[in-house]
């Protein structure tokens, strides 16, 4: 399949990333105000940050990759499961 459009990657994202994205927004993106509104550490809330941006580039940079494959990097991104699990899970579809 052909490349997601530059746009298309917030097509991509979750309902609950794309709350995240706002929320992010409407704080000036400020990580402390962020935690506060979602009521939970600085940490917990730099680690999903960071996740979302992983999944992002995934998004973005994955010219070559079918949405299956786009699909499994994003949960990777997101750590739904560990290295092995993806890399299980990736060769086994590129072999079908």
């Amino acid at each position: 399949m052909s490349q997601p459009a530059p746009e298309r990657w917030i097509e991509l994202l979750s309902d609950e990333d794309l709350t995240f994205v706002k929320r992010f927004i409407l704080t000036s993106g400020s990580l402390k105000e962020l935690a506060t509104a979602y009521g939970i550490t600085y940490p917990t809330v730099r680690l999903r940050l960071d996740r979302l941006i992983e999944k992002i580039k995934v998004f973005d940079k994955n010219d070559t990759a079918d949405d299956y494959e786009r699909l499994l990097r994003g949960l990777y991104a997101e750590g739904r499961f560990d290295a092995s699990t993806f890399h299980q899970l990736l060769k086994h579809y590129q072999q079908e």
